[in-house]
């Protein structure tokens, strides 16, 4: 079964309400849902002179759904993952895990597309390298922009950092990505191959 781009997006805008009535912190929940409220025109914009496949539109959908859950809550404080915590005697509540290995696992396949649709690269090593590269470039520039949030507004980045005392937080957030990346690619990119040559077959 087929989920239509429509129902994507009234998933993200239901989640989008959702998130942003009676945040635990409205500060950390605009930088994390930013990229939900940037990416959403953007995708509306270009819905008819560059459609995704469904894939792509469907990972986009998660990747935002995930990115607001842990602004309404925090990525340190999303209650599930405290439960495991607490349960499983874990060190750290895990989301903000999570969200890293997303942040490289639901781009991959957007970057792969644009890149095959949009540039002289072909499926082969190469392209699975660059896709990585960027990703990895997308999650240092995250770390960066962090970084600068941090310097600028001290105290109010703690929880948007959510590092929670692990001072190798930012190498495990970008390996993590690199992760979600390389595992994409292995594990979506035949289905994607497929869903690629049907759109090319729909707009010829």
């Amino acid at each position: 079964m087929r989920v239509s781009p429509l129902s994507w997006l009234v998933l993200v805008l239901l989640v989008l309400a959702w998130s942003g009535f009676e945040p635990r912190d409205r500060f950390t929940w605009l930088l994390e849902v930013a990229p939900v409220l940037l990416g959403l025109p953007i995708l509306l914009a270009t819905r008819h002179a560059f459609p995704l496949t469904p894939l792509a539109y469907g990972l986009l959908a998660l990747h935002a759904v995930i990115l607001m859950v842990g602004g309404h809550y925090t990525y340190a404080e999303m209650p599930l993952f405290n439960w495991l915590r607490d349960n499983f005697d874990l060190a750290r509540n895990h989301y903000d895990r999570l969200g890293h290995v997303a942040q490289g696992f639901f781009p991959a396949i957007v970057v792969r597309e644009i890149l095959l649709r949009r540039s002289p690269l072909e499926r082969g090593k190469w392209l699975f390298f660059m896709v990585t590269s960027v990703c990895l470039a997308i999650s240092a520039c995250y770390e960066m922009l962090e970084w600068w949030v941090a310097v600028a507004s001290g105290d109010e980045a703690v929880a948007f950092l959510a590092t929670q005392g692990d001072v190798w937080d930012t190498q495990w957030d970008m390996f993590l990505a690199m992760l979600g990346a390389l595992c994409s690619q292995l594990l979506l990119g035949n289905w994607h191959d497929r869903q690629l040559s049907h759109l090319h077959q729909d707009r010829s």
